[in-house]
Order: C-alpha cells, then sequence, then structure tokens
C-alpha cells in the first residue's frame, strides 16, 4: 500500500498539511508511525488508514466550522 504524501502541498488542498498532521497523531495514538503502517498487511494498513482518514476529516471539518464561527463574529471575512 502506497502510503506517500506528495511534498508540493500548494498544489492541494490548503488544508494538506493539517490533514497530514492529523492522520499522523491518529497513528501516533495506535503507536504507529507511516513508516510502520507501511510494513503492515495491506489489508490492515488499509483498514487503519480509513479510519485516520475519518479522524482527520472530523479534525479538519471542526477547525473550518471554528473559523467560520470567528468570522462571524468579527463581522463577517474580511475584504481581501
Amino acid at each position: 500500500m502506497s502510503t506517500e504524501q506528495q511534498d508540493d502541498t500548494t498544489a492541494r488542498s490548503p488544508y494538506a498539511t493539517m490533514e497530514r498532521a492529523y492522520i499522523e497523531e491518529y497513528l501516533r495514538g495506535l503507536g504507529l508511525s507511516l513508516a510502520q503502517l507501511r510494513e503492515l498487511p495491506e489489508a490492515r494498513a488499509r483498514a487503519i488508514m480509513a479510519e485516520a482518514s475519518r479522524f482527520a476529516s472530523m479534525k479538519l471539518s471542526e477547525v473550518e466550522t471554528r473559523s467560520h464561527l470567528i468570522e462571524e463574529m468579527h463581522g463577517g471575512p474580511q475584504p481581501l
């Protein structure tokens, strides 16, 4: 299974760096790293990555929701 992430996050979502950090946080909670995950049987690694991705998605949604709340509290998004 390939769990490699692209180093060029500028072409991806602005949240790509946070997403990777949350995935790594989830894996650390299991006592694993991305390198160790690559050594697991493919089916097990896929299952763990699916859970890690759901965790990261939930955390990113929380960040986005808080961001919108702060914008609303300060009168909406500021013009560029």
